[in-house]
């Protein structure tokens, strides 16, 4: 099958995380011998932030874990027409122009013979509505949503059954744990601090709780403002700066556990919807706890494969229960990955991916009879 996906940008995961995502399930498409293609805009805000902060080797580090993966960058006004010629399967993420989005849906209510889908992997549905609405989707075939709740709100604009819930996943080709243990010591956390949606819980589920269990974090991350530096220092916490996602196996493999603090919007108006570092982190076998947020759809098993809390101080004991008792960070680290590799890696999300292609054929054909 010949598979089209238009992206912000594939190269580039600076302040991007549906790069990560992105990439694994593109990676498993080729290993099953399908026909990939990936189309950037140029000038990409993701892809231009990287460079000038890192240069061109910021990209060594993709190229380096992904050799069978490429993308072209397209100019304003191209031909889209031809960027999709002969493909079986369109798909195009919503950090997109509106203009590429209803472009692309125009020429399959057209006529074109390929399927099409919008893959949804943010908040915007409920933070910014107007944003998201604005996007003319009449010609698309469905949504990949991220999160049951977001199906949801697509579901309430009229998608009915032409949404399917499709989560994010672990690339464990590229996430699992280190071939050989090695020392591990301290908290490290790979984040971005975003636009002040989680400062509070940042500082009450990981800042906090660290500096009470006397215990060291370090923290990667992007896009951290003259006020989240000052906190930083407050807290004598190193901050290191943007990490290659290729890179975060080996930094969770120095370490004695990690933490995830949700955004607000996923632990309030959309709940059940975990960040990829969840995924990531329990597929490379690093103990977890989490701040608070509500698995509606059971996706982990809660207390087993990691632990949650409903406090800084709960945290703060749950950190010291870690670094102190081996028994319970081997049980985790065990359990944790056992969910990953029965239902959350991206070989499973390509299973879900064909399969959804499926049934649009078969609707088709029996629309058509």
């Amino acid at each position: 099958m010949k598979i089209v996906y238009f992206t912000h940008s594939l190269a580039s995961c600076w302040n991007h995380g549906n790069a990560h995502f992105l990439r694994g399930v593109l990676s498993e498409l080729i290993a099953r011998d399908h026909d990939v293609r990936v189309y950037a805009p140029e000038n990409a805000w993701s892809l231009t932030n990287l460079v000038a902060d890192h240069g061109p080797q910021g990209l060594d580090a993709y190229r380096s874990a992904y050799p069978e993966l490429g993308s072209v960058s397209y100019p304003t006004g191209v031909d889209v027409a031809e960027m999709v010629d002969g493909a079986d399967l369109v798909l195009v993420h919503e950090w997109n122009d509106h203009a590429l989005v209803a472009e692309i849906g125009r020429l399959r209510k057209g006529g074109a013979p390929w399927t099409l889908l919008f893959h949804d992997t943010h908040h915007r549905a409920v933070s910014e509505p107007d944003q998201m609405r604005a996007y003319d989707l009449s010609g698309y075939d469905g949504v990949l949503a991220f999160g049951e709740t977001l199906s949801e709100v697509y579901r309430g604009w009229g998608w009915g059954g032409r949404v399917w819930t499709w989560h994010e996943a672990a690339d464990i080709r590229r996430f699992h744990p280190p071939a050989v243990e090695g020392p591990r010591d301290g908290l490290v956390w790979i984040g971005n601090w975003g636009d002040g949606e989680r400062t509070e819980e940042l500082e009450t589920y990981l800042f906090e709780p660290s500096r009470a269990a006397e215990i060291a974090l370090d923290i990667y991350g992007v896009r951290y403002p003259q006020a989240a530096h000052d906190m930083l220092t407050r807290y004598a916490i190193p901050y290191h700066g943007w990490a290659p996602n290729a890179a975060a196996p080996a930094l969770f493999a120095s370490a004695l556990a990690t933490v995830h603090v949700p955004r607000r919007y996923y632990a309030t108006i959309l709940p059940g919807i975990p960040t990829i570092r969840v995924f990531e982190a329990l597929a490379c076998g690093i103990p977890l706890v989490s701040a608070p947020w509500q698995d509606t759809e059971g996706l982990f098993r809660k207390n087993t494969d990691f632990l949650m809390v409903d406090s800084g101080d709960a945290m703060t004991g749950a950190l010291r229960d870690i670094r102190e008792d081996s028994e319970l960070r081997a049980a985790l680290v065990a359990a944790g990955r056992e969910t990953i590799l029965a239902r959350h890696t991206c070989a499973h999300r390509v299973d879900e991916l064909l399969a959804i292609v499926a049934q649009l054929a078969t609707s088709a054909r029996k629309d058509a009879a």
